[in-house]
C-alpha cells in the first residue's frame, strides 16, 4: 500500500491534483494523500537505509538553508514557513523512493509511471495540435497582442506559443503544474528516455520493440516537440555516453556532432539558434547571480527570490542555488548531488560490483515455506546503475541552462540511484556508503568547484562576444 501511494503520490505531482481528482482539488487532497503516505511509510522506518546515506543529511540542511535564505537573506520571517512548505514536497520524493522502491520490479514500476506521464502530455499536445491544424488558422491570426498570448496559452494548456529569432510564431509542447514549461518537460523526457531501457530484454525483438523502441521513439519526437535548446543538448550528452562503451570515444563524439548538425537541419530548436550571441541574455544574469552571491555569500537573496531580483530567472541551476540559498544552501546540495553521482558511477563500473548472494526482497506479512526472492546479477546491478547514472546525466546536463535546482525530479533520481546501491549492497556486492565525513569535505570542495567553473565559463563566453 505506502509503494501504491508513493506512485500516487508522484503522479499527482507532475500532472496536477486538478487534472487527477478534479473537484476534490479544491480540499487539498495532495495534502491528505501526503499525510497518507507518511502514516503508511512509519513502519518502514525500522528497516531502511536512509540514515546511512549523507543524502539524508543534505536534505535536513536544504530544509534549514530554503527558509534561512528568507528570513535572512529577505528579512521576509514569515516567508520562511511559506518556502519550507514549497520546498518539502519536492524532497518527499527521495526518501519515499528508498523507503519503498526496495526492488528492481519497483524500480521499473517507477520509470513506467513516468514514461505514462510523459506520453500522457505528449499524446494532448498532438491532439491539441492537431485541433489547430484542423481549424485552419495560424497562431498568428490568432495572436496580436499580450493579452492574447496569456488567452492562446489558457486555451491550450498543452502548448506554449512564442516566436523564433525571425519573428515567426511557433508553439511548443509542455506538460502541467510543475513540468508546464516546454523546458521542464524537455528535461523530464531526457531523464526518462535513457531508463526506458530498463525493459530491454535480450533476444526478445518483438517485446523490445513494442515496450521499448516505439515508447522511446514517441519521447524522442516528443522532446523535439518542446523545441527546448537545453533538452537537445542533454539528449546529445546522453547518446555520446551512451555510445562511448559500445563504439569509443571518438566515434561517440563524431556521433554527437551528426546529431546536433540533424537536429538542427530539422529545426529542432523551433527556429532558435544555439551560440554564445545567442545566449548573450543568459550570460548577463549568470553574471548577475554571481554578483548576488558576492553580495550575500552566506544565506543568499532568498529561495524563490532571484527572477524578482533580476527581472528573470538565471536559467542555470548552479548560479540559482548559488544565488537564492547562498554558500550555505549550496554547501548541502552539493552534498546531496556528490553522493549521489558517486554512488551512481559505482553500481555503474563493472570493477567496483562483485558477485552476490540473492535476497529475499520483502518479509511476507505470513509466514511462507520459500521466501520471495529477487534474482539479480552483478551484470544486472551494472545495468541498472548505467541507466540511472544516465538519467541523471540527461538532468543535470539541461540543468545547466535551466533554473531547476530544487525540483522533484532530481531527488526521484537520487532515490533511484540509492535504491539500487542498496540492492547490491544487500547482496554484498558493493562496499559500504562513503562516510558522512569525507562526504562533507567532498561537498565543500564540490561547492566551490562549481562557482569557480560558472566564473571560468562565464568569462570564457563574455570573450566570444
Amino acid at each position: 500500500m505506502a509503494f501504491a501511494l508513493t506512485v500516487v503520490y508522484l503522479v499527482t505531482y507532475y500532472l496536477t491534483p486538478v487534472t487527477l481528482f478534479g473537484p476534490l482539488a479544491a480540499v487539498h487532497i495532495e495534502l491528505i494523500l501526503a499525510a497518507l503516505v507518511s502514516l503508511v511509510s512509519f513502519p518502514a522506518l525500522a528497516r531502511t537505509f536512509l540514515v546511512k546515506t549523507p543524502q539524508t543529511f543534505a536534505l535536513l540542511g536544504l530544509s534549514m538553508a530554503v527558509p534561512l535564505s528568507v528570513i535572512v537573506g529577505m528579512g521576509w520571517p514569515g516567508g520562511g514557513v511559506k518556502a519550507f512548505l514549497d520546498f518539502i514536497p519536492n524532497a518527499f520524493a527521495y526518501f519515499l523512493i528508498c523507503l519503498h522502491c526496495t526492488s528492481k520490479k519497483k524500480v521499473q514500476i517507477v520509470v513506467l509511471m513516468l514514461s505514462c506521464i510523459c506520453l500522457f502530455v505528449i499524446f494532448h499536445g498532438i491532439a491539441d495540435s492537431m485541433r489547430i491544424a484542423h481549424a485552419n488558422y495560424s497562431i498568428s491570426q490568432a495572436i496580436t497582442d499580450d493579452a492574447d498570448i496569456a488567452a492562446w496559452n489558457i486555451e491550450h494548456p498543452y502548448l506554449l506559443a512564442m516566436r523564433n529569432d525571425t519573428g515567426e510564431w511557433f508553439y511548443r509542447l509542455r506538460g502541467l503544474g510543475e513540468i508546464n514549461d516546454p523546458n521542464d518537460f524537455g528535461q523530464l523526457l531526457t531523464c526518462v528516455i535513457p531508463l526506458m531501457f530498463i525493459f530491454w530484454r535480450p533476444k526478445k525483438t518483438l517485446f523490445n520493440l513494442a515496450c521499448v523502441l516505439v515508447p522511446v521513439g514517441l519521447l524522442v519526437w516528443g522532446t523535439y516537440l518542446t523545441h527546448s535548446r537545453g533538452a537537445l543538448l542533454a539528449l546529445i550528452v546522453v547518446s555520446v555516453l551512451a555510445a562511448r562503451r559500445r563504439i569509443g570515444t571518438l566515434p561517440s563524439v563524431l556521433l554527437g556532432g551528426t546529431l546536433f548538425v540533424a537536429a538542427m537541419a530539422l529545426h529542432f530548436t523551433g527556429g532558435r539558434d544555439i551560440s554564445a550571441e545567442s545566449g548573450s541574455d543568459r550570460t548577463d544574469l549568470w553574471g548577475q547571480g554571481l554578483q548576488m552571491l558576492k553580495t550575500h555569500p552566506v544565506f543568499g537573496v532568498g529561495f524563490g527570490n532571484f527572477a524578482d531580483s533580476a527581472g528573470l530567472t538565471a536559467h542555470n541551476s548552479i548560479v540559482v542555488c548559488a544565488a537564492e540559498l547562498g554558500l550555505f544552501g549550496l554547501f548541502f546540495w552539493s552534498l546531496f548531488l556528490f553522493p549521489t553521482i558517486r554512488d551512481a558511477m559505482t553500481i555503474a563500473s563493472p570493477g567496483k560490483v562483485s558477485e552476490g548472494e540473492p535476497v529475499a526482497t520483502e518479509k511476507p506479512l505470513y509466514p511462507e515455506p520459500f521466501p520471495s526472492v529477487e534474482e539479480i546479477d552483478k551484470a544486472e546491478i551494472n545495468r541498472l546503475g548505467r541507466l540511472v547514472l544516465l538519467s541523471l546525466t540527461g538532468f543535470l546536463a539541461a540543468a545547466l541552462f535551466l533554473s531547476r535546482a530544487y525540483v522533484l525530479t532530481l531527488f526521484l533520481l537520487g532515490g533511484l540511484a540509492e535504491a539500487v546501491y542498496q540492492m547490491a549492497a544487500a547482496r554484498n556486492m558493493i562496499g559500504p556508503r562513503l562516510a558522512l565525513g569525507r562526504a562533507l569535505a567532498y561537498a565543500g570542495a564540490t561547492a566551490a568547484s562549481l562557482v569557480l567553473m560558472m566564473y571560468v565559463f562565464l568569462r570564457v563566453l563574455n570573450l566570444m562576444h
